[in-house]
């Protein structure tokens, strides 16, 4: 039995917030005759169609009645896809589901979110499709989103397919997730790669699949960000161990830009329905706080729709300055996060660290290119954290890399990644940075007055150099080693980077 309901949407005021539609209903008895109460078996479905002109917000619901006795909840969904002049952007549609709860922001509802990467998908009290959480199926108001990530000019045509199925409701096992401690090895410099897709968003890799990944990549911890969904945290069962850590979180992606919540409490599920105009960023930070993570704004200028980061760095723990391959996009995230240091040497603002991450989705991408590397207390969700959070980070394209950098003084004053050199501004500094692992690179020592040193390393890219300046000429030092150039009036790609050093006396 098969009803259908056709809605028309004619006009839209304004392109911000949400739009909700007619309600759609179901009878309270199944299909066939009888109540369901679990023993028919029996489906209904119902098929809506509708049209969204350009100018649509960004969320818009359709109210579905779930009655009662219902075991399962599946969606199907599609969209036309007219050609549109070039430059112009075509139709793209992204699709959820929130439960009885309601759509409130940050409220209880949410049940799944697929963004564009799925065309169908279910949910019961057992089991879901990756990306939503499974549960129970209780009686009430349920919200079909739709998100029109894009709209061409000729507007949108959708066609949703909700079924039921009645039956016997079905048990919810209690969630294992990781834990938060690995054994390590004490205080030490860790590898890490904080920004991983799988299934459960729009990745195309197992949990399993990235695990072993990290593992041959040499990291001993990752973080599984899906976007928008919490519902990987509980897919890393029996893929952890001593030798890594598995942290949970989400990318937060927004319409002005995506974020990470790196390290929040299993099962925590951050919002992402605002924009920067809505002035609500800082609410969701405090949010993950709450919940235990650390926000750092992710590829601030990756240039795919939706990905340009609008909200500011007032509410970040860290910034994403290198993320996959490094590319042009990266280099101007650099030169944005350094006029950062510049302005907190001048006492206007305070340093965000920077980190670096693969965002790697699928084959050919690579798991650990970049990596952060962090000293930390010990192998667990705090100690990463909180050197993170201190700066005590360097960033690598692979394992094979390994350095220290340091500067000294001349009555022998030390200072490591993240610390100052407490010494007076016209005493002399020494920069000392060792390297392995980078064959045919170079090192440059990048302070407040732009690049002042650069020096090649030995063909074998392992090698150790200097470089003496005073505080009155430096307000910090950071040190990066790079590829030879590949793009003219471009310096060379990235192959490691540190977070300063600062020099000169104390505030």
């Amino acid at each position: 039995m098969e009803r259908r309901e056709v809605l028309r949407l004619s006009a839209v005021a304004g392109a911000a917030g949400a739009l909700t539609l007619g309600t759609v209903r179901f009878a309270d008895a199944a299909p066939g005759g009888g109540r369901p109460d679990g023993t028919s078996g029996a489906e209904q479905t119902h098929r809506l169609t509708g049209h969204l002109p350009t100018g649509t917000p960004d969320f818009v619901y359709l109210p579905v009645e779930v009655p009662h006795g219902v075991r399962e909840i599946a969606v199907s969904y599609g969209y036309d896809k007219p050609t549109v002049p070039d430059g112009t952007a075509g139709n793209a549609c992204d699709i959820g589901i929130f439960d009885e709860r309601g759509t409130d922001l940050g409220g209880a509802g949410f049940r799944g979110w697929s963004g564009g990467a799925r065309t169908e998908f279910f949910l019961r009290a057992d089991d879901a499709t990756p990306g939503y959480l499974p549960g129970p199926v209780n009686a009430g108001t349920w919200h079909i989103a739709l998100g029109p990530y894009t709209v061409a000019p000729q507007g949108l045509n959708y066609d949703v397919t909700i079924t039921l199925r009645y039956g016997a409701p079905g048990h919810t096992p209690d969630p294992v997730h990781p834990p938060e401690h690995a054994r390590g090895r004490g205080r030490a410099w860790y590898r890490g790669d904080n920004h991983l897709h799988s299934v459960h968003s729009d990745g195309r890799r197992t949990p399993a699949e990235i695990a072993a990944l990290a593992r041959a990549a040499g990291l001993d911890f990752i973080t599984t960000s899906e976007h928008n969904t919490t519902s990987s945290h509980r897919a890393w069962e029996g893929l952890w161990g001593d030798d890594l850590l598995i942290l949970t979180g989400e990318e937060i992606t927004t319409r002005n830009g995506h974020v990470l919540a790196m390290g929040t409490d299993p099962g925590v599920f951050i919002d992402w329905r605002y924009r920067a105009r809505d002035n609500a960023f800082a609410k969701y930070a405090r949010a993950v706080r709450r919940a235990g993570g650390l926000v750092i704004p992710a590829h601030p200028h990756a240039t795919c729709i939706g990905c340009n980061w609008k909200f500011g760095l007032n509410d970040a723990d860290a910034v994403e300055v290198w993320n996959g391959p490094y590319t042009p996009d990266d280099e101007v995230t650099l030169a944005e996060w350094d006029n950062t240091l510049v302005a907190h040497t001048r006492g206007r603002a305070s340093w965000l660290p920077a980190v670096g991450h693969s965002d790697a989705h699928r084959d050919p991408d690579v798991v650990g290119l970049p990596q952060t590397v962090v000293l930390a207390e010990d192998l667990s969700r705090r100690a990463v954290q909180d050197g993170i959070r201190a700066g005590r980070v360097w960033i690598a394209e692979s394992s094979k890399i390994d350095l220290a950098f340091t500067v000294t003084g001349e009555r022998g004053e030390h200072a490591g990644i993240a610390e100052r050199l407490d010494i007076p501004r016209t005493a002399k500094a020494t920069a000392r940075l060792e390297v392995s692992g980078a064959p045919g690179c170079t090192v440059s020592f990048v302070t407040d007055q732009g690049r002042l040193f650069t020096s090649p390393l030995p063909p074998s890219g392992a090698g150790t150099v200097t470089w003496q300046t005073t505080p009155d000429n430096a307000a910090y030092i950071r040190a990066e080693v790079r590829h030879p150039p590949t793009t003219p009036g471009l310096p060379g790609p990235m192959a490691a980077m540190t977070n300063p050093v600062f020099l000169g006396p104390g505030r």
